[in-house]
């Protein structure tokens, strides 16, 4: 599928370690400073070197003004999504609408089980994910009377208050890449964040699964384009040339606007912590990025 509209975003990788205590944080401002809209951050609660990152997030946000925040994605195993639901909306208002919701179905269960958490198959956990992306958005829907009951196979809310509503209308970008997960996010996501890393068939693993996307989209009467297509990818500017986003800047530019026109990606999360990478990427990238994706789409 090609293009789908949608306008650039650019985000880092902000790796939530505790010591030094502040350095995610750090972090978070440099990419805000350096011009990136998003800071997204890894949610595996169960690191003993790795801040939680639902407190580091509204940390961040109190000490940020412009960059949007979100995890890397939330281990729904741990975060009931009742409560996840409204702790999203409380800190979405509170950040004046800053806040997405990247989030994840579940995975490295010992640990996950360690923490007093369920385990659960894939298929389970797909069920699950389903389940709380229809909690979340009806805790978020102040306009219906009365309270939230859901009674599903794996979350029961049994007549939650509703409330409060985000600040803006917050996505629900989904990690996937089975057929079943992305005939999910094509139905109920707003969006797709996928590690680049992890697609064995490169680019032609990206439009085949965003082909499944779209017909799970098309099916539940919605439109391709009602779901953003992200990715991660870890790498720096200046590097050799050895594939994609990689080698120098001007390199970096040409593929973004391949896979913005091509492929129909249209958020970029980039990792790394480290002030040179925020900082090239700021100047060198992020901008001619923007410019040239403007003038392909004209």
């Amino acid at each position: 599928m090609p293009d789908y509209g949608h306008e650039p975003i650019f985000g880092s990788f902000a790796t939530p370690v505790n010591e030094p205590t502040f350095a995610a944080v750090e972090s978070a401002i440099a990419a805000e400073n350096a011009g990136f809209d998003l800071v997204s951050i890894q949610d595996h609660p169960y690191q003993p070197r790795f801040h939680d990152t639902w407190t580091l997030m509204s940390y961040i946000a109190a000490r940020t003004s412009r960059i949007s925040i979100t995890a890397n994605v939330f281990n729904l195993p741990l975060r009931p999504p009742a409560m996840l639901a409204k702790s999203v909306a409380t800190l979405d208002q509170l950040s004046g609408g800053r806040i997405e919701v990247g989030i994840g179905a579940g995975g490295f269960w010992d640990p996950i089980v360690a923490m007093g958490g369920p385990r659960r198959t894939p298929g389970e956990s797909l069920v699950g994910l389903s389940e709380a992306i229809d909690i979340m958005h009806e805790m978020w829907d102040t306009s219906k009377p009365g309270g939230v009951h859901y009674r599903g196979e794996i979350y029961t809310v049994d007549g939650a208050k509703r409330g409060p509503a985000p600040a803006h209308e917050v996505g629900i970008w989904v990690g996937g890449y089975k057929p079943r997960m992305l005939g999910l996010i094509g139905g109920k996501a707003d969006g797709w964040l996928p590690s680049l890393s992890r697609l064995e068939g490169g680019l032609e693993d990206v439009a085949r699964m965003n082909a499944v996307i779209d017909e799970a989209a098309l099916a539940a009467g919605r439109e391709p384009a009602d779901i953003r297509r992200l990715f991660n990818h870890s790498g720096r500017p200046g590097s050799p040339r050895e594939g994609r986003l990689t080698g120098p800047s001007e390199a970096w530019v040409d593929d973004l606007v391949e896979l913005a026109i091509d492929y129909g990606m249209s958020g970029f999360i980039i990792g790394g912590d480290d002030r040179y990478t925020l900082d090239v990427i700021g100047a060198e990238v992020i901008p001619a990025a923007r410019e040239a994706i403007r003038r392909a789409r004209a």
